[in-house]
């Protein structure tokens, strides 16, 4: 975690000598460890956690809020939460989300992933809150597949909703884009997906190629799927001026009437 922690301070210095007014990291930015055990064995509250307690500080020393995802103990000892939080300008965590759907998949010739053997499911959909940057939705790369979340958070009002994620591979290369591209379209909203990179150990690689879509659509940012020597940030404008235009001229009026509001 010692590592990781000094990875992502190191992005918070680029993205401040970049101009950012946020910096959003990827999905368990603390660690990702090779078993169901030390996944729970390694979680610390976020009152106590290390990783947390200096993400705070150089939030607070740059004046840069941080949207980072990272593990959480349940009440139970037996399993994690996997967390998504919001720490403003003055190093405070001021939101708080839980992932909903937890990834359970067995793919032939690839990775057999069971999260619900260590993670504790989210049980609520978390209200988009006002920022610098607009109106922020949060949710944790699963949810991608579901586009119910995501229009929820449009309706609430959301300007930008996050992914951050750890993607495999082969469902990184089979989805990734079109399903950050779609949730984009569908919700007229920016999509920001932070996105683990890499091996992490010998069971576990990740897709990476972060990624941030405009209203429309388009890519505007993105980076790529090797690690590189030094961490990389991806930057792009948020223009809410061109958001409200495409909202404007392609209202997209759900009839309520013949299916239910989500």
């Amino acid at each position: 975690m010692a590592h990781n922690l000094s990875q992502c301070r190191f992005l918070v210095q680029k993205a401040v000598a970049a101009g950012a007014k946020a910096l959003f990291l990827p999905e368990a930015s603390d660690y990702i460890a090779p078993s169901a055990s030390e996944t729970v064995s390694l979680a610390q509250p976020t009152s106590t956690s290390p990783f947390v307690a200096g993400l705070q500080s150089s939030a607070k020393e740059y004046n840069l809020p941080i949207n980072v995802g990272i593990h959480e103990p349940a009440k139970d000892g037996k399993k994690v939460k996997n967390t998504l939080i919001w720490i403003d300008d003055q190093g405070e965590i001021k939101q708080r989300y839980r992932k909903l759907h937890l990834f359970d998949v067995d793919i032939p010739g690839g990775p057999v992933l069971k999260e619900s053997n260590s993670v504790e499911k989210g049980m609520k959909i978390v209200e988009p809150f006002e920022t610098a940057l607009g109106s922020v939705g949060m949710l944790i790369c699963f949810d991608l597949r579901f586009p119910e979340p995501s229009l929820s958070l449009r309706r609430q009002g959301a300007h930008i909703i996050t992914y951050p994620s750890a993607f495999t591979v082969p469902t990184g290369i089979a989805h990734w884009s079109t399903l950050l591209r779609a949730r984009a379209i569908e919700t007229q909203s920016y999509v920001i997906a932070a996105a683990q990179v890499g091996s992490h150990n010998e069971k576990r690689t990740s897709y990476g190629h972060s990624m941030i879509v405009s209203p429309w659509g388009d890519v505007v940012a993105e980076l790529g799927g090797e690690k590189k020597v030094e961490p990389e940030i991806a930057v792009a404008d948020i223009d809410l001026g061109r958001m409200e235009k495409i909202r404007k001229e392609m209202p997209l009026l759900r009839r309520t009437d013949v299916y239910p509001e989500i």
